[in-house]
């Protein structure tokens, strides 16, 4: 793969971070095709890779298929040092002055935010980045600044005040005008949204038109997140409810996310004796692929939005687990769980479990 294949004269740009912000460009394009528009036509992904190993495969594996739809995908080594950044935005500069169509997956990124100040396109979309959407859609609709659900609270750091300037401007070009539109394209459930924002519902037409229906289990998967490395969760109390879960439902397999640590995988997989799986895609498509239990276990996150939607019209069951607050850190943010009770109770055609003793 050519780091800098790409076209020149695309209209549409599309800036990916992660595996399912990539999916979820492919989503949009797919359904826009769907209603006559024709957003592929011209559509280049520009793959900003972080380090992560998990998240690269996963990245390589969905930019795979995103080239069997058409589309062009330009892989940028975005964090490969610390000259990276300046030859990655040097690079699109040209490419950003002329798109038509921004579209990005993540809206707090950094790294984003610095390339919508160079950008001219009318129209900006913004793709589910899981459930940090919905935060971004509330804050944008209060006039807030940007920040990440898990961060808020805490003081800004040197870095946040030197970057706040790029921040706001990047909050008021994704602020609809006579001149920019904006769209959302969200499984979330979004109650309100700004004034001139485009709400799009995204139902995973194009994954279930590419994949499966997949072959059922008898038994239950297990689903991970990444609530522990980013400072919210207790490991010891994560690992107590996992345990829980797993022996309470007959949980076989582990569905890892991309984030967990090898350490913390390690440590489950012998104090649980649950099959840790890292999955190769998206878990929307792994479980549309299949095989896959008849009920999934999952935390508070994306997944218990997007996998009914993924696996409408089979027997599949997702069950989500609360978080008690007593499994939180003292360093998690205030708000959540606020945040994560409203990630579980705006979910549809799941399954509410209480929360499962850790003792």
């Amino acid at each position: 793969m050519s780091p800098r294949a790409g076209s020149a004269g695309s209209s549409t740009l599309a800036f990916v971070e992660s595996p399912v912000q990539l999916l979820n460009v492919l989503e949009w394009a797919h359904a826009h095709a769907q209603e006559g528009a024709a957003p592929g036509a011209g559509l280049t992904l520009v793959v900003l890779s972080p380090n992560d190993p998990m998240t690269r495969g996963q990245l390589r594996r969905m930019a795979e298929l995103a080239r069997d739809e058409g589309h062009t995908v330009r892989w940028e080594e975005a964090r490969g040092g610390t000259t990276a950044p300046f030859h990655t935005i040097g690079g699109l500069a040209p490419l950003l002055r002329r798109a038509r169509r921004i579209v990005m997956g993540d809206p707090f990124s950094r790294y984003v935010q610095l390339l919508l100040t160079i950008t001219r396109a009318r129209d900006l979309v913004v793709v589910d980045d899981g459930t940090a959407t919905m935060e971004f859609v509330a804050q944008l609709a209060r006039g807030e600044r940007l920040v990440r659900w898990h961060r808020r609270g805490g003081r800004p750091g040197p870095r946040d005040v030197l970057f706040a300037p790029v921040s706001a401007s990047a909050r008021r070009r994704l602020t609809p005008s006579d001149r920019r539109s904006v769209e959302v394209f969200s499984s979330m459930p979004i109650e309100s949204a700004p004034d001139g924002v485009t709400i799009t519902a995204n139902d995973f037409s194009w994954t279930r038109d590419r994949f499966g229906p997949p072959r059922i289990t008898r038994s239950a998967d297990m689903v991970g997140t990444s609530l522990v490395e980013t400072g919210v969760v207790d490991p010891d109390r994560y690992l107590g409810a996992v345990r829980g879960l797993a022996t309470a439902h007959g949980a076989t397999r582990y569905f890892a996310h991309r984030r967990e640590s090898a350490e913390k995988l390690h440590r489950l997989a012998a104090e649980t004796g649950l099959e840790i799986v890292r999955p190769d895609l998206p878990l929307e498509l792994i479980a549309r692929r299949g095989p896959i239990g008849r009920t999934i276990l999952s935390f508070p996150s994306t997944v218990v939005h997007t996998l009914p939607l993924a696996l409408a019209g089979t027997e599949v069951r997702v069950a989500v687990c609360d978080i008690d607050p007593a499994w939180l850190t003292e360093n998690a943010s205030p708000r959540a769980q606020g945040f994560l009770s409203g990630v579980t109770g705006t979910a549809r055609d799941v399954h509410r479990l209480s929360a499962v003793s850790t003792v």
